[in-house]
């Protein structure tokens, strides 16, 4: 079949596509389902592999059910690599050697594609006496730092793009260096960081009472719960994490709390998690079952609904039989309690072509419908596969008791007591990623659609960028159907237009019939008040959510998306605009072997109440700077308008050496002409002031010089409305 989107097909192709030189592969995304299906179908007897090949391919079809990457990638290929997306690692014991030994496991998870999650608990707090080697601890950030330069390191080395969640109880010692750690723009670049909050902490914040803080039972120390919760939310506010997972209740409604307790989350929340726990996931897409889109009483079919669900746990199933496994004790945990994570894709698509706003009440009706048929014939599905081929080895007649199988119907109660399960937890909610643009570029997951229409950059094989449209599947349907009419706008809600209420209670919609937890951000407005901000978490706790997420476009992360009137543009982090007018100061520089002086200009912007540097020209008569100097400016200004910390530019360039020889200035040796620059660039950013560096010249006046977004210059003009770029023809309109 075409690809719905040319995006859809390099999607396909860059991550999807087995292509190995001199062999047969994937000539068609046909084949690519084929070979999943076949080897998907290896786990069952050999007279059932012919039917579940062609039954397995049927549900691929037409991307109605969306396998999560590693299985689409891997599955068939012979490659050493996992079908699993992620896992938690195994408890981090408190001695050197042990952490790194966690540090390896980890190495080798990553390696084979699988992302990580880690509970630092147990690692003591900084300061805290190591008993033997007569020093004090160096705390459990320290070892994040570890683990974040491995990962560094196996991204460097050509795999896949490393993912970790790393984890710390909020009665911790060391929980509140843990909250402010991605304040520093530049740590811990590789983890999503959450805080585990019981239920203690909850009833301690309602009370206005002081918290202990608590490492291997001994308190060793105290605040204030309403201090704390404030700091964590102002970490949010400000860097968009920490994340919150409300750990007792998600260990109270796991289905496998008879012979487990959940250690950490895996990298994106949706899989809570024992030690060497292992999450793998498949999601259907619902976008693709409503028949008559955008028709008088339009609806999802159920019937096919039940069909898909009972198709993809049988499939999901026979890959934990399939997969590799990067360590023993992740197979050895697999194995005995066959976990699967199916859930959906396309939720909000699905709404539109029904003709419901997401977060609505009808939203939220029909998101409970969905979900509870599909938990429902997941159960009955594993039960009839546990008649088939028996229980997952750790089953006990006692998970009839536990909370989600208790919320069953009676009918699927009496067939799970009559045969009992084939796999010990089965639904959860993953993001779905480039599956969905795979998938014609559905709604990812449950969530609302960011933006309907943007533009995507393209990087080309010789380093240049191209632009390419990208529309939402609703609205290509919608287009397909109508034409140029517009829209109803009432129904095409996006993430922008919607409050953070709404995407709260969407996702308790969901949560109540999910066995583990969702993937779900919600989304806020840059200008939100940190008051209407602060109640979110809150807001989830009380609603009966396992986690929240929040995300805030802010001067330490940028923004990741951004949406114009109608076209966004995407892939990583987006350009700010440059202000009209911005205030500045030029530094006086006079560097020995250069006959006149470089004046170095650095503006700065207001942002969230923050003032930061946004771009820098260098200025002199000596022409022969010119070249690199340019270059630098650009480099440095593209660089300052993407936000986050930005110190470590100062630290480059003062550590860059002339090997003609640097110069004595002020009594301190300056390696070279660009190091001196580092160091004008330090003493704007509030550092030490350089002795070779004049006090610096007041601007006297806001500079007004707009410089084009595209390539620098300062050609930049406004015709017919648009700012146009006389030099490289970049037009902010088109």
């Amino acid at each position: 079949m075409a690809f719905d989107s040319p995006l859809a097909g390099e999607i396909w192709s860059s991550k999807y596509r087995f292509n190995p030189e001199g062999m047969a592969g994937d000539g068609t995304v046909e084949d690519t389902w084929s070979r999943v299906a076949a080897a998907l179908a290896e786990a069952e007897t050999p007279d059932l592999r012919g039917p579940m090949r062609e039954r397995f391919a049927e549900a691929l079809r037409d991307y109605r059910f969306l396998p999560a990457g590693r299985i689409l990638a891997g599955a068939g290929t012979a490659r050493t690599v996992t079908l699993f997306n992620c896992f938690v690692m195994g408890r981090i014991p408190d001695d050197l050697g042990g952490i790194f030994a966690q540090v390896r496991e980890a190495a080798l998870t990553l390696q084979q594609g699988g992302g990580v999650g880690m509970d630092f608990s147990s690692i003591r707090p900084a300061g805290a006496r190591v008993r033997g080697v007569g020093a004090d601890a160096s705390g459990p950030l320290s070892f994040m730092d570890v683990w974040d330069s491995m990962c560094r390191t196996i991204l460097s080395a050509g795999q896949r793009r490393g993912a970790m969640m790393g984890c710390l109880r909020i009665d911790h010692p060391d929980i509140e260096a843990f909250i402010d750690a991605k304040r520093e723009g530049a740590r811990l670049r590789n983890f999503n960081l959450s805080v585990l909050v019981p239920d203690a902490f909850m009833q301690a914040l309602a009370d206005d009472t002081d918290w202990p803080l608590v490492f291997e039972g001994k308190v060793q120390g105290s605040v204030r719960a309403t201090e704390l919760w404030g700091r964590l939310m102002r970490a949010t506010y400000d860097a968009a994490e920490p994340g919150v997972i409300f750990i007792d209740r998600v260990n109270a409604r796991n289905n496998l709390g008879y012979c487990e307790t959940i250690l950490a989350s895996n990298p994106c929340g949706e899989q809570m998690l024992p030690a060497y726990g292992a999450c793998l996931l498949g999601s259907i897409n619902l976008a693709r079952l409503v028949a008559t889109p955008f028709q008088p009483g339009a609806e999802l079919d159920l019937d096919q609904l039940s069909a898909l669900t009972r198709t993809a746990v049988r499939m999901l199933d026979n890959v934990i039989d399939v997969s590799r496994f990067p360590l023993k004790a992740q197979a050895t945990e697999a194995r005995a309690k066959r976990r699967i994570g199916l859930g959906v894709t396309g939720l909000a698509d699905a709404l539109v072509f029904c003709g419901v706003p997401y977060g609505g009440d009808r939203a939220v009706e029909l998101t409970g419908q969905w979900l509870e048929r599909i938990k429902r014939e997941a159960y009955r599905a594993s039960a009839e596969l546990a008649a088939e081929k028996g229980v997952f080895p750790l089953y006990d007649p006692a998970i009839l008791d536990r909370p989600n199988l208790l919320e069953l119907d009676s009918e699927t109660r009496e067939l799970i007591a009559r045969h009992g399960l084939r796999n010990g937890c089965l639904t959860s909610i993953a993001p779905t990623g480039t599956t969905s643009l795979l998938a014609g570029n559905v709604s990812s997951g449950i969530e609302p659609v960011f933006a309907y229409a943007y533009v995507r950059k393209v990087r080309q094989p010789d380093g240049s960028q191209r632009e390419e449209p990208v529309e939402d599947y609703a609205l290509s349907v919608w287009k397909r159907l109508h034409g140029d009419a517009p829209p109803p706008e009432d129904v095409f809600v996006s993430a922008q237009t919607l409050t953070p209420q709404a995407h709260v209670r969407m996702q308790a919609a969901a949560q109540a019939h999910v066995d583990s937890s969702i993937s779900k951000t919600v989304n806020c407005p840059a200008d939100i008040g940190f008051e209407d901000f602060s109640d979110i978490y809150r807001l989830g706790w009380r609603s009966g959510c396992k986690g929240m997420t929040t995300y805030r476009p802010n001067a330490i992360t940028g923004s990741v998306l951004s949406v114009e009137p109608a076209l966004a543009p995407a892939d990583g982090p987006v350009l700010i605009p440059r202000p009209e007018a911005l205030e500045g100061a030029t530094y006086k520089l006079v560097w020995p072997e250069s006959a006149h002086a470089v004046y170095v200009t650095l503006n700065d912007v207001e942002d969230g109440g923050v003032r930061r540097p946004f771009e820098i020209f260098i200025n002199s008569k000596n022409m022969d700077h010119y070249a690199w100097t340019l270059g630098l400016t650009r480099m440095i200004s593209a660089v300052f308008r993407r936000g986050g910390d930005v110190g470590f530019v100062a630290e480059e360039l003062k550590a860059v050496f002339d090997p003609r020889g640097g110069a004595w200035l002020g009594g301190r040796y300056v390696p070279s002409l660009l190091a001196a620059i580092g160091g004008v660039i330090e003493r704007h950013l509030g550092g030490p002031a350089p002795a070779l560096v004049a006090e610096p010249t007041p601007t006297g006046k806001p500079l007004a010089m707009a410089s084009c977004p595209r390539c620098g210059g300062f050609e930049l003009i406004r015709k017919e409305g648009c700012d146009s770029c006389l030099s490289c023809g970049y037009s902010k309109c088109g």
